[in-house]
C-alpha cells in the first residue's frame, strides 16, 4: 500500500472540547465563497451523523478543518472529502498537499474504499490546481450547488 503517512498531521474529530477553536478558523476573505463557514458545517454534522468533522492539527497546533463521509445513495454509495479549509495563519506553508494526502490515507482507511469524490468551484484554481498535482481529476458531473466534481482513485 502506498502511504503517504507524515507524522506530524493528525486529525481529531471535532467534539465539545474542541469545537469552539475549530469555529475560530478562518480562511482570506476572498477564499470564504469557496467554502461554507466551520460554524455552518458544523450545524449540518449535527444534523447529519454521517458528516465527520475533523480539526487538522500540526502536532498540538490546530491548523485548519475538513469535514468527509460516506454516502450510500445511490449504490454503491461515495465517500466524499467535502469540506477542507486551512486556516489563514497557515497557509502558505506546505499544508495543503501534506493535508490532503494524509487525509486521502484516512479516507482509504477508515472506509476501505478505492474511491475519492470532491468538488470545487471552477473559479477556486489554486484548490484545483492543488487537487490536480495530487491526482484528482474532473468526471465532467456536477454538485447540487454547480460545483465540479472531481475523483481521486486509489
Amino acid at each position: 500500500m502506498n502511504s503517504h503517512s507524515d507524522h506530524t498531521l493528525h486529525f481529531e474529530a471535532v467534539n465539545s472540547r474542541n469545537r469552539a477553536e475549530v469555529e475560530h478558523l478562518e480562511v482570506f476573505a476572498d477564499q470564504s465563497g469557496f467554502i461554507e463557514s466551520v460554524t455552518q458545517c458544523l450545524q449540518e454534522a449535527d444534523k447529519l451523523e454521517l458528516w465527520r468533522p475533523v480539526g487538522i492539527y500540526d502536532r498540538g497546533m490546530l491548523i485548519g478543518f475538513a469535514m468527509y463521509g460516506y454516502f450510500p445513495e445511490p449504490a454503491p454509495g461515495q465517500v466524499w472529502l467535502d469540506r477542507l479549509l486551512i486556516d489563514k495563519k497557515y497557509q502558505g506553508k506546505g499544508y495543503g498537499k501534506r493535508v490532503v494526502l494524509a487525509l486521502l490515507d484516512r479516507l482509504r482507511t477508515e472506509y476501505s474504499c478505492d474511491t475519492i469524490y470532491l468538488s470545487v468551484y471552477e473559479t477556486n484554481s489554486h484548490a484545483i490546481h492543488l487537487y490536480q498535482q495530487i491526482g484528482f481529476h474532473f468526471n465532467g458531473e456536477y454538485d447540487t450547488n454547480g460545483e465540479h466534481v472531481m475523483v481521486y482513485a486509489f
